[in-house]
């Protein structure tokens, strides 16, 4: 019966272009990580670009939590569209974190560990695009976004594994200069809950199949 009255109700889909509307953020936001990690003079407009990217998330995110507000039917639960679209919205909000302590601690050059993490966070951006996208039918999507969320999951355990030897390894060289590791541990750390919170995302995509298929 719900189903028959959301097919009444063309203005929900407006959710579903909102929600890629906001993913298509977090990948332009993961682009200008990299590009960030890539060190240098780039640095500074890297790091200007994601705070733009994250700006603009945010208005996604108010435009959905006002039409979750407003709308009489919804495609999914209230609680699943604001637990999801809040994790989005988290994703890119790490991301502009990782991009202040760049800036705080005025670092222009990152460890090999660092990029390959900053790799790994634009596939799951895109893995992320590609699962949102597919939202707007789970009935018929489910078995593809079940391997993507999995694709990312795994993705969120290479970083962990990327984080542990990045840190063991700036240790071992940052034994002189306590300052220098403090400074790249905290990125590593922002980078891997950039990476945590892909996972909560898919996370909240999984929900949602649970509960539709």
């Amino acid at each position: 019966m719900l189903r028959f009255f959301q097919a009444l109700m063309p203005k929900e889909s407006g959710f579903f272009e909102m929600f890629n509307r906001h993913a298509a953020t977090l990948v332009k936001g993961a682009e200008a990580l990299r590009q960030l990690l890539d060190g240098g003079a780039g640095v500074e407009a890297a790091c200007a670009r994601i705070f733009g990217h994250e700006n603009e998330a945010d208005d996604v995110t108010r435009e959905v939590l006002h039409a979750m507000r407003t709308t009489f039917i919804t495609p999914f639960d209230r609680s699943d569209i604001k637990d999801l679209i809040v994790a989005l919205d988290d994703s890119i909000d790490q991301m502009q974190k990782t991009a202040k302590a760049v800036t705080l601690f005025e670092v222009t050059t990152f460890d090999g560990q660092m990029r390959d993490m900053g790799d790994l966070i634009v596939e799951a951006a895109k893995l992320t695009v590609e699962s949102v996208s597919l939202l707007s039918d789970v009935r018929k999507n489910n078995s593809r976004l079940n391997q993507l969320t999995e694709k990312i999951t795994h993705l969120e355990e290479a970083a962990d594994a990327l984080n542990d030897q990045g840190l063991k390894a700036l240790f071992k060289a940052q034994r002189a200069d306590p300052m220098a590791y403090i400074a790249g541990a905290e990125i590593y750390d922002h980078l891997e809950k950039v990476m945590d919170r892909f996972e909560d995302v898919a996370n909240r995509i999984s929900a949602i199949v649970i509960e539709h298929v």
